[in-house]
């Protein structure tokens, strides 16, 4: 039997690309700091904002250098927010510099409804595993999330660090700045998800690390605690 040169060559060519675009993602997670060094009182940047600002699917979120705010950017759109005078401020511009930063790039995302079930923090952090798991997801590396929907409750920070305090812990840092509780609020939440990065980007209780804006983009920061409400959708990267 004879064969086309031409048509095997196609066909393995084919066959090759097929098998290099398996279990590929259009989103990587990146980092820049970690939360152990800021415990240990380096708070000093350690990336620019402005180095990404030409991302235009950027998510991310992060604490400010010298712990003097909280990081928000959803799809290239900056909503930092930092205290003055007992105040939130809001800063839509990439001109921050950060002692912590999470961040990736997402094309498209797949949506996923949350159960009625799901009420507490815990149960959001089992069931995005479960559904990451279900939708493919590689479970040995970080990926994003968001949630949007009515929250029952979410409780929050702006983190403002008072200068030359050498005592760093996880409830001070909830405590420093302002902090408060948002009830029956529409909000939509960046988060990232790892296994691996408790002390880096997560803290040593969980796998994720959340931060939030609500509808109206008046208040933005760090999640707490979060109550979900009915209705509220998950969104997982597209693979």
């Amino acid at each position: 039997m004879r064969y086309n040169k031409h048509l095997i060559l196609i066909g393995f060519s084919t066959a090759l690309l097929f098998s290099s675009c398996v279990g590929t993602t259009d989103y990587e997670v990146r980092y820049s700091g970690a939360l152990r060094q800021m415990m240990f009182g380096d708070l000093k940047a350690t990336i620019s904002l402005d180095t990404l600002k030409h991302k235009q699917n950027l998510y991310a979120i992060g604490a400010v250098e010298d712990l003097k705010g909280e990081i928000q950017i959803f799809k290239g759109d900056p909503l930092n927010t930092g205290v003055d005078s007992d105040e939130i401020v809001l800063d839509r511009t990439f001109n921050k510099n950060a002692a912590l930063l999470v961040y990736a790039e997402v094309v498209t995302w797949q949506t996923v409804e949350i159960p009625k079930n799901i009420n507490t923090s815990k149960d959001l952090e089992e069931f995005i595993e479960g559904k990451a798991k279900e939708k493919g997801m590689n479970m040995e590396k970080p990926f994003p999330f968001l949630i949007a929907g009515k929250a029952n409750s979410l409780k929050w920070h702006v983190i403002d660090w008072v200068e030359g305090d050498t005592l760093h812990t996880h409830q001070k840092h909830q405590e420093s700045g302002l902090n408060g509780v948002l009830n029956d609020k529409d909000v939509e939440i960046i988060g990232f998800y790892s296994k691996s990065h408790k002390a880096v980007f997560t803290h040593h209780t969980t796998f994720v690390h959340m931060h939030f804006k609500d509808k109206e983009e008046q208040i933005a920061g760090h999640v707490d605690e979060l109550r979900l409400g009915a209705n509220m959708k998950l969104k997982l990267p597209k693979i």
